[in-house]
């Protein structure tokens, strides 16, 4: 009998440690998600709303054309541990050129824990007829599962220094256009990782390479760890990778309605 107790409170005392261990590493992961890479001064400073753009900061962070009713939409989901204002310059240029731009914050900042989110947007503005879905990194493979999981109401995927998982194959959608602009010197998506996950996406997908960027200037939050450094400016990496952007949305209603896509020619030297 009293072995018996023994062996109850040793047992009792395990599950008790690995309790424990469990509640750090999940603390610890809390706050390692809560801690995201912070905006830099320009990307605040988008924020503010003008004359050509209206800038909302409510349950998600809305950047509306100021003269025009926009028909075409893009929800983007920012990269993995970073601060969604980080991509304020980027959404402020789009809204500028005519779409409706919202940036969806994530649980920990991990698209991974809320890849359904985009359907909440598109639902609360039906007047916008066409929508695409797209992010950085961990955003942009997160909007791919979206894309593949919601046919129906996604017209466009744009993907910014990412790829869609193995899952998530997309190689038959006639339906989708899909930009991707990658960076010669990101030192997080490699090259290999890249190349194969053409065989993921449809063949008519868009590329556009950006000679000199690396992974981090996506967005607008510094220097990442992993990354290499670039020899393009992050203003410059920003204007090009807007510009294919923007011109990739601008032929997506033409494209919804059973026409081609029409693939922007950007990215350049340095």
């Amino acid at each position: 009998m009293d072995r018996i107790k023994k062996n109850r409170k040793r047992l009792v005392r395990g599950l008790r440690i690995v309790l424990a261990v469990i509640a750090v590493a999940v603390a610890g992961f809390v706050i390692w998600g809560s801690t995201p890479l912070s905006p830099s001064s320009e990307a605040r400073a988008a924020l503010l709303s003008d004359g050509s753009v209206t800038v909302t900061d409510d349950e998600w962070l809305t950047f509306a054309p100021a003269s025009v009713a926009p028909t075409t939409g893009l929800v983007l989901y920012p990269g993995g541990r970073v601060d969604p204002r980080a991509y304020a310059q980027l959404a402020r240029a789009l809204a500028a050129r005519g779409t409706l731009v919202v940036i969806v914050p994530m649980p920990l900042n991990l698209a991974v824990l809320a890849p359904g989110r985009a359907a909440e947007v598109i639902e609360a503005y039906p007047e916008v007829g066409v929508w695409a879905v797209g992010g950085h990194s961990l955003g942009g493979a997160m909007a791919a599962n979206f894309a593949r999981r919601h046919a129906s109401v996604v017209d466009g995927l744009v993907l910014w220094a990412a790829y869609p998982a193995a899952s998530d194959d997309l190689s038959a959608r006639d339906d989708l256009a899909v930009l991707s602009v990658y960076a010669t010197l990101d030192g997080l998506m490699t090259d290999v990782e890249r190349i194969a996950s053409e065989e993921r996406l449809p063949s008519s997908t868009c590329w556009v390479e950006i000679v000199g960027g690396n992974h981090a200037q996506f967005g607008a939050y510094g220097v990442q760890r992993g990354d290499n450094p670039a020899t393009l400016s992050a203003s410059v990496q920003q204007v090009r990778i807007m510009e294919a952007t923007a011109a990739f949305l601008q032929t997506l209603p033409a494209f919804a309605r059973g026409g081609q896509v029409t693939c922007p020619v950007t990215g350049g030297g340095q």
